[in-house]
């Protein structure tokens, strides 16, 4: 039985690990929060209460390469943010404080996973306010180089299909569709670890990036294949979590989807794009409350046509 209700952390969880692009120490403890909250960040390392806050929101993207950046009113930013949002939206989580001694979240394995049992380690409890979701009426389409991504009506749930290509034996070509619910990213996203080729680590640390990169942390990939001892998680680790990369991002608009998601090629940068192209038509898409989530989008247009919007919370 699905519960349409709100919902946050049962008591506050901490953790410690190493920032992927940094390379530096971090601990973050992330606590309950009230009803309609939402997703905030706040740095502990900030002196000014007022300027240590950065809601978690689709605008406040400010750099996309290689992770997702975050930055306030202030100036102050908090980086690679994805794999805990994904975790979030995976555990059911939609009000949070996020406390980071630090301007970039640690990296822990390279999934959500650890993100995932932290939560499940102290439970989730309902709140006393409906969910709302975002239900897509209409077609929307990014391109960004040979990226595309497009986000349509579906009345069946959230649908997302990514593929990808790259040139090394290793990967190739691979399609992953995935029928998004938190029990299916549990089971088939949530491990899929960030993945980098090592002719590229030092040109990335030159540029201040993957400086806390390695082989605990991320699937690695040389000329003779995957440098892992282990191996990979699944034989399509890549593209799930680019998958797993596409639901992080795409959560920064503070709700679940009624949608389906086919894109290609994707990386932070249109997978903001495509959020921000969506909320900026309006005609595109509507919020309702979770319970009602589920009814047809022809009926939506002829209850809007007629001037009902008891659906839309």
């Amino acid at each position: 039985m699905r519960n349409f209700m709100q919902h946050t952390l049962a008591q506050p969880i901490k953790c410690d690990g190493i920032s992927l692009h940094q390379g530096a120490h971090v601990t973050m403890t992330l606590h309950p929060a009230p009803e309609h909250f939402g997703i905030w960040f706040k740095r502990t390392d900030i002196a000014k209460a007022e300027h240590a806050l950065i809601k978690a929101d689709v605008h406040n993207v400010v750099d996309t390469r290689l992770c997702t950046v975050l930055e306030n009113a202030y100036g102050v930013r908090v980086s690679t943010v994805e794999h805990v949002m994904a975790a979030l939206w995976g555990s059911g989580i939609d009000n949070v404080l996020i406390e980071i001694d630090g301007s970039e979240v640690p990296v822990m394995d390279g999934s959500s996973e650890p993100f995932m049992f932290l939560i499940e380690c102290v439970g989730v409890v309902a709140q006393d306010a409906p969910r709302a979701m975002l239900k897509v009426l209409k077609t929307v389409t990014v391109r960004d180089g040979d990226s595309v991504a497009t986000i349509a009506p579906c009345d069946d749930g959230f649908m997302l299909d990514v593929d990808i290509m790259f040139a090394h034996q290793a990967i190739g070509a691979q399609r992953y569709s995935f029928d998004a619910t938190e029990t299916t990213f549990k089971q088939s996203l949530s491990r899929a670890r960030t993945f980098g080729f090592y002719h590229e680590v030092e040109a990335m640390r030159a540029a201040g990036l993957a400086r806390g990169g390695s082989l605990h942390n991320a699937v690695v990939i040389n000329e003779e294949g995957i440098m892992n001892h282990d191996g990979l998680r699944y034989h399509d680790e890549c593209v799930r979590h680019k998958a797993l990369d596409c639901i992080g991002d795409y959560f920064l608009t503070g709700m679940r989807f009624l949608a389906h998601v086919t894109t290609s090629r994707p990386g932070h940068n249109i997978n903001n794009a495509l959020m921000r192209a969506l909320l900026a038509q309006s005609d595109a898409w509507i919020v309702v409350q979770e319970h009602d989530a589920f009814v047809p989008a022809h009926m939506v247009h002829a209850a809007q046509s007629l001037g009902v919007s008891a659906i839309i919370s």
